[in-house]
């Protein structure tokens, strides 16, 4: 199983749209969790997503208790980035079967959702800023887990790959 992404109950179409056209250009899937807080269609996701929607294995999942029970099932590991968490990202081990969870962006995670998860992340920020967009968040730490498990290698595109 592959790294993946989780958006918990996301707000903004626009960044749901980033996410899912990451996921196609990176290769990772990405697990919608409803309800979102905007009419959920391809019309809404088109403006950021492009054309990427095509290329992106999205699976959605209708409440956080299904996906819950999905990812147990499948042996996944829960990493949630949160700036409540004391570990940061980049001194994490990330390992294959890690799902990267990003919260809501108004609110991020309830904290029994927060009490789950197997690992939390934070990126580290200057002390007077409170967060960084989501989409940015998901993107540098994913990038970091990719590095770290060889994820890019793995991609069709790469030299290691071809």
């Amino acid at each position: 199983m592959p790294i993946a992404l989780a958006l918990y109950q996301p707000d903004i179409a626009l960044n749901t749209g980033t996410l899912l056209r990451l996921g196609a250009c990176l290769g990772v899937p990405v697990h919608i969790i409803h309800p979102t807080g905007f009419p959920f269609s391809r019309g809404a996701l088109k403006r950021s997503g492009m054309d990427y929607l095509d290329h992106v294995e999205m699976i959605e999942h209708d409440s956080y208790a299904r996906f819950d029970h999905w990812r147990r099932q499948a042996g996944a590991r829960l990493v949630l980035l949160t700036t409540k968490a004391s570990a940061p990202h980049h001194r994490a081990v990330y390992g294959t079967n890690d799902i990267l969870m990003v919260g809501r962006e108004s609110a991020g995670v309830p904290s029994e959702i927060a009490d789950q998860a197997d690992m939390r992340v934070r990126i580290p920020m200057q002390p007077t800023a409170r967060s960084l967009n989501v989409a940015l968040s998901a993107a540098i730490v994913l990038g970091e887990a990719l590095r770290q498990t060889g994820g890019f290698e793995r991609s069709p595109g790469s030299p290691a790959a071809g």
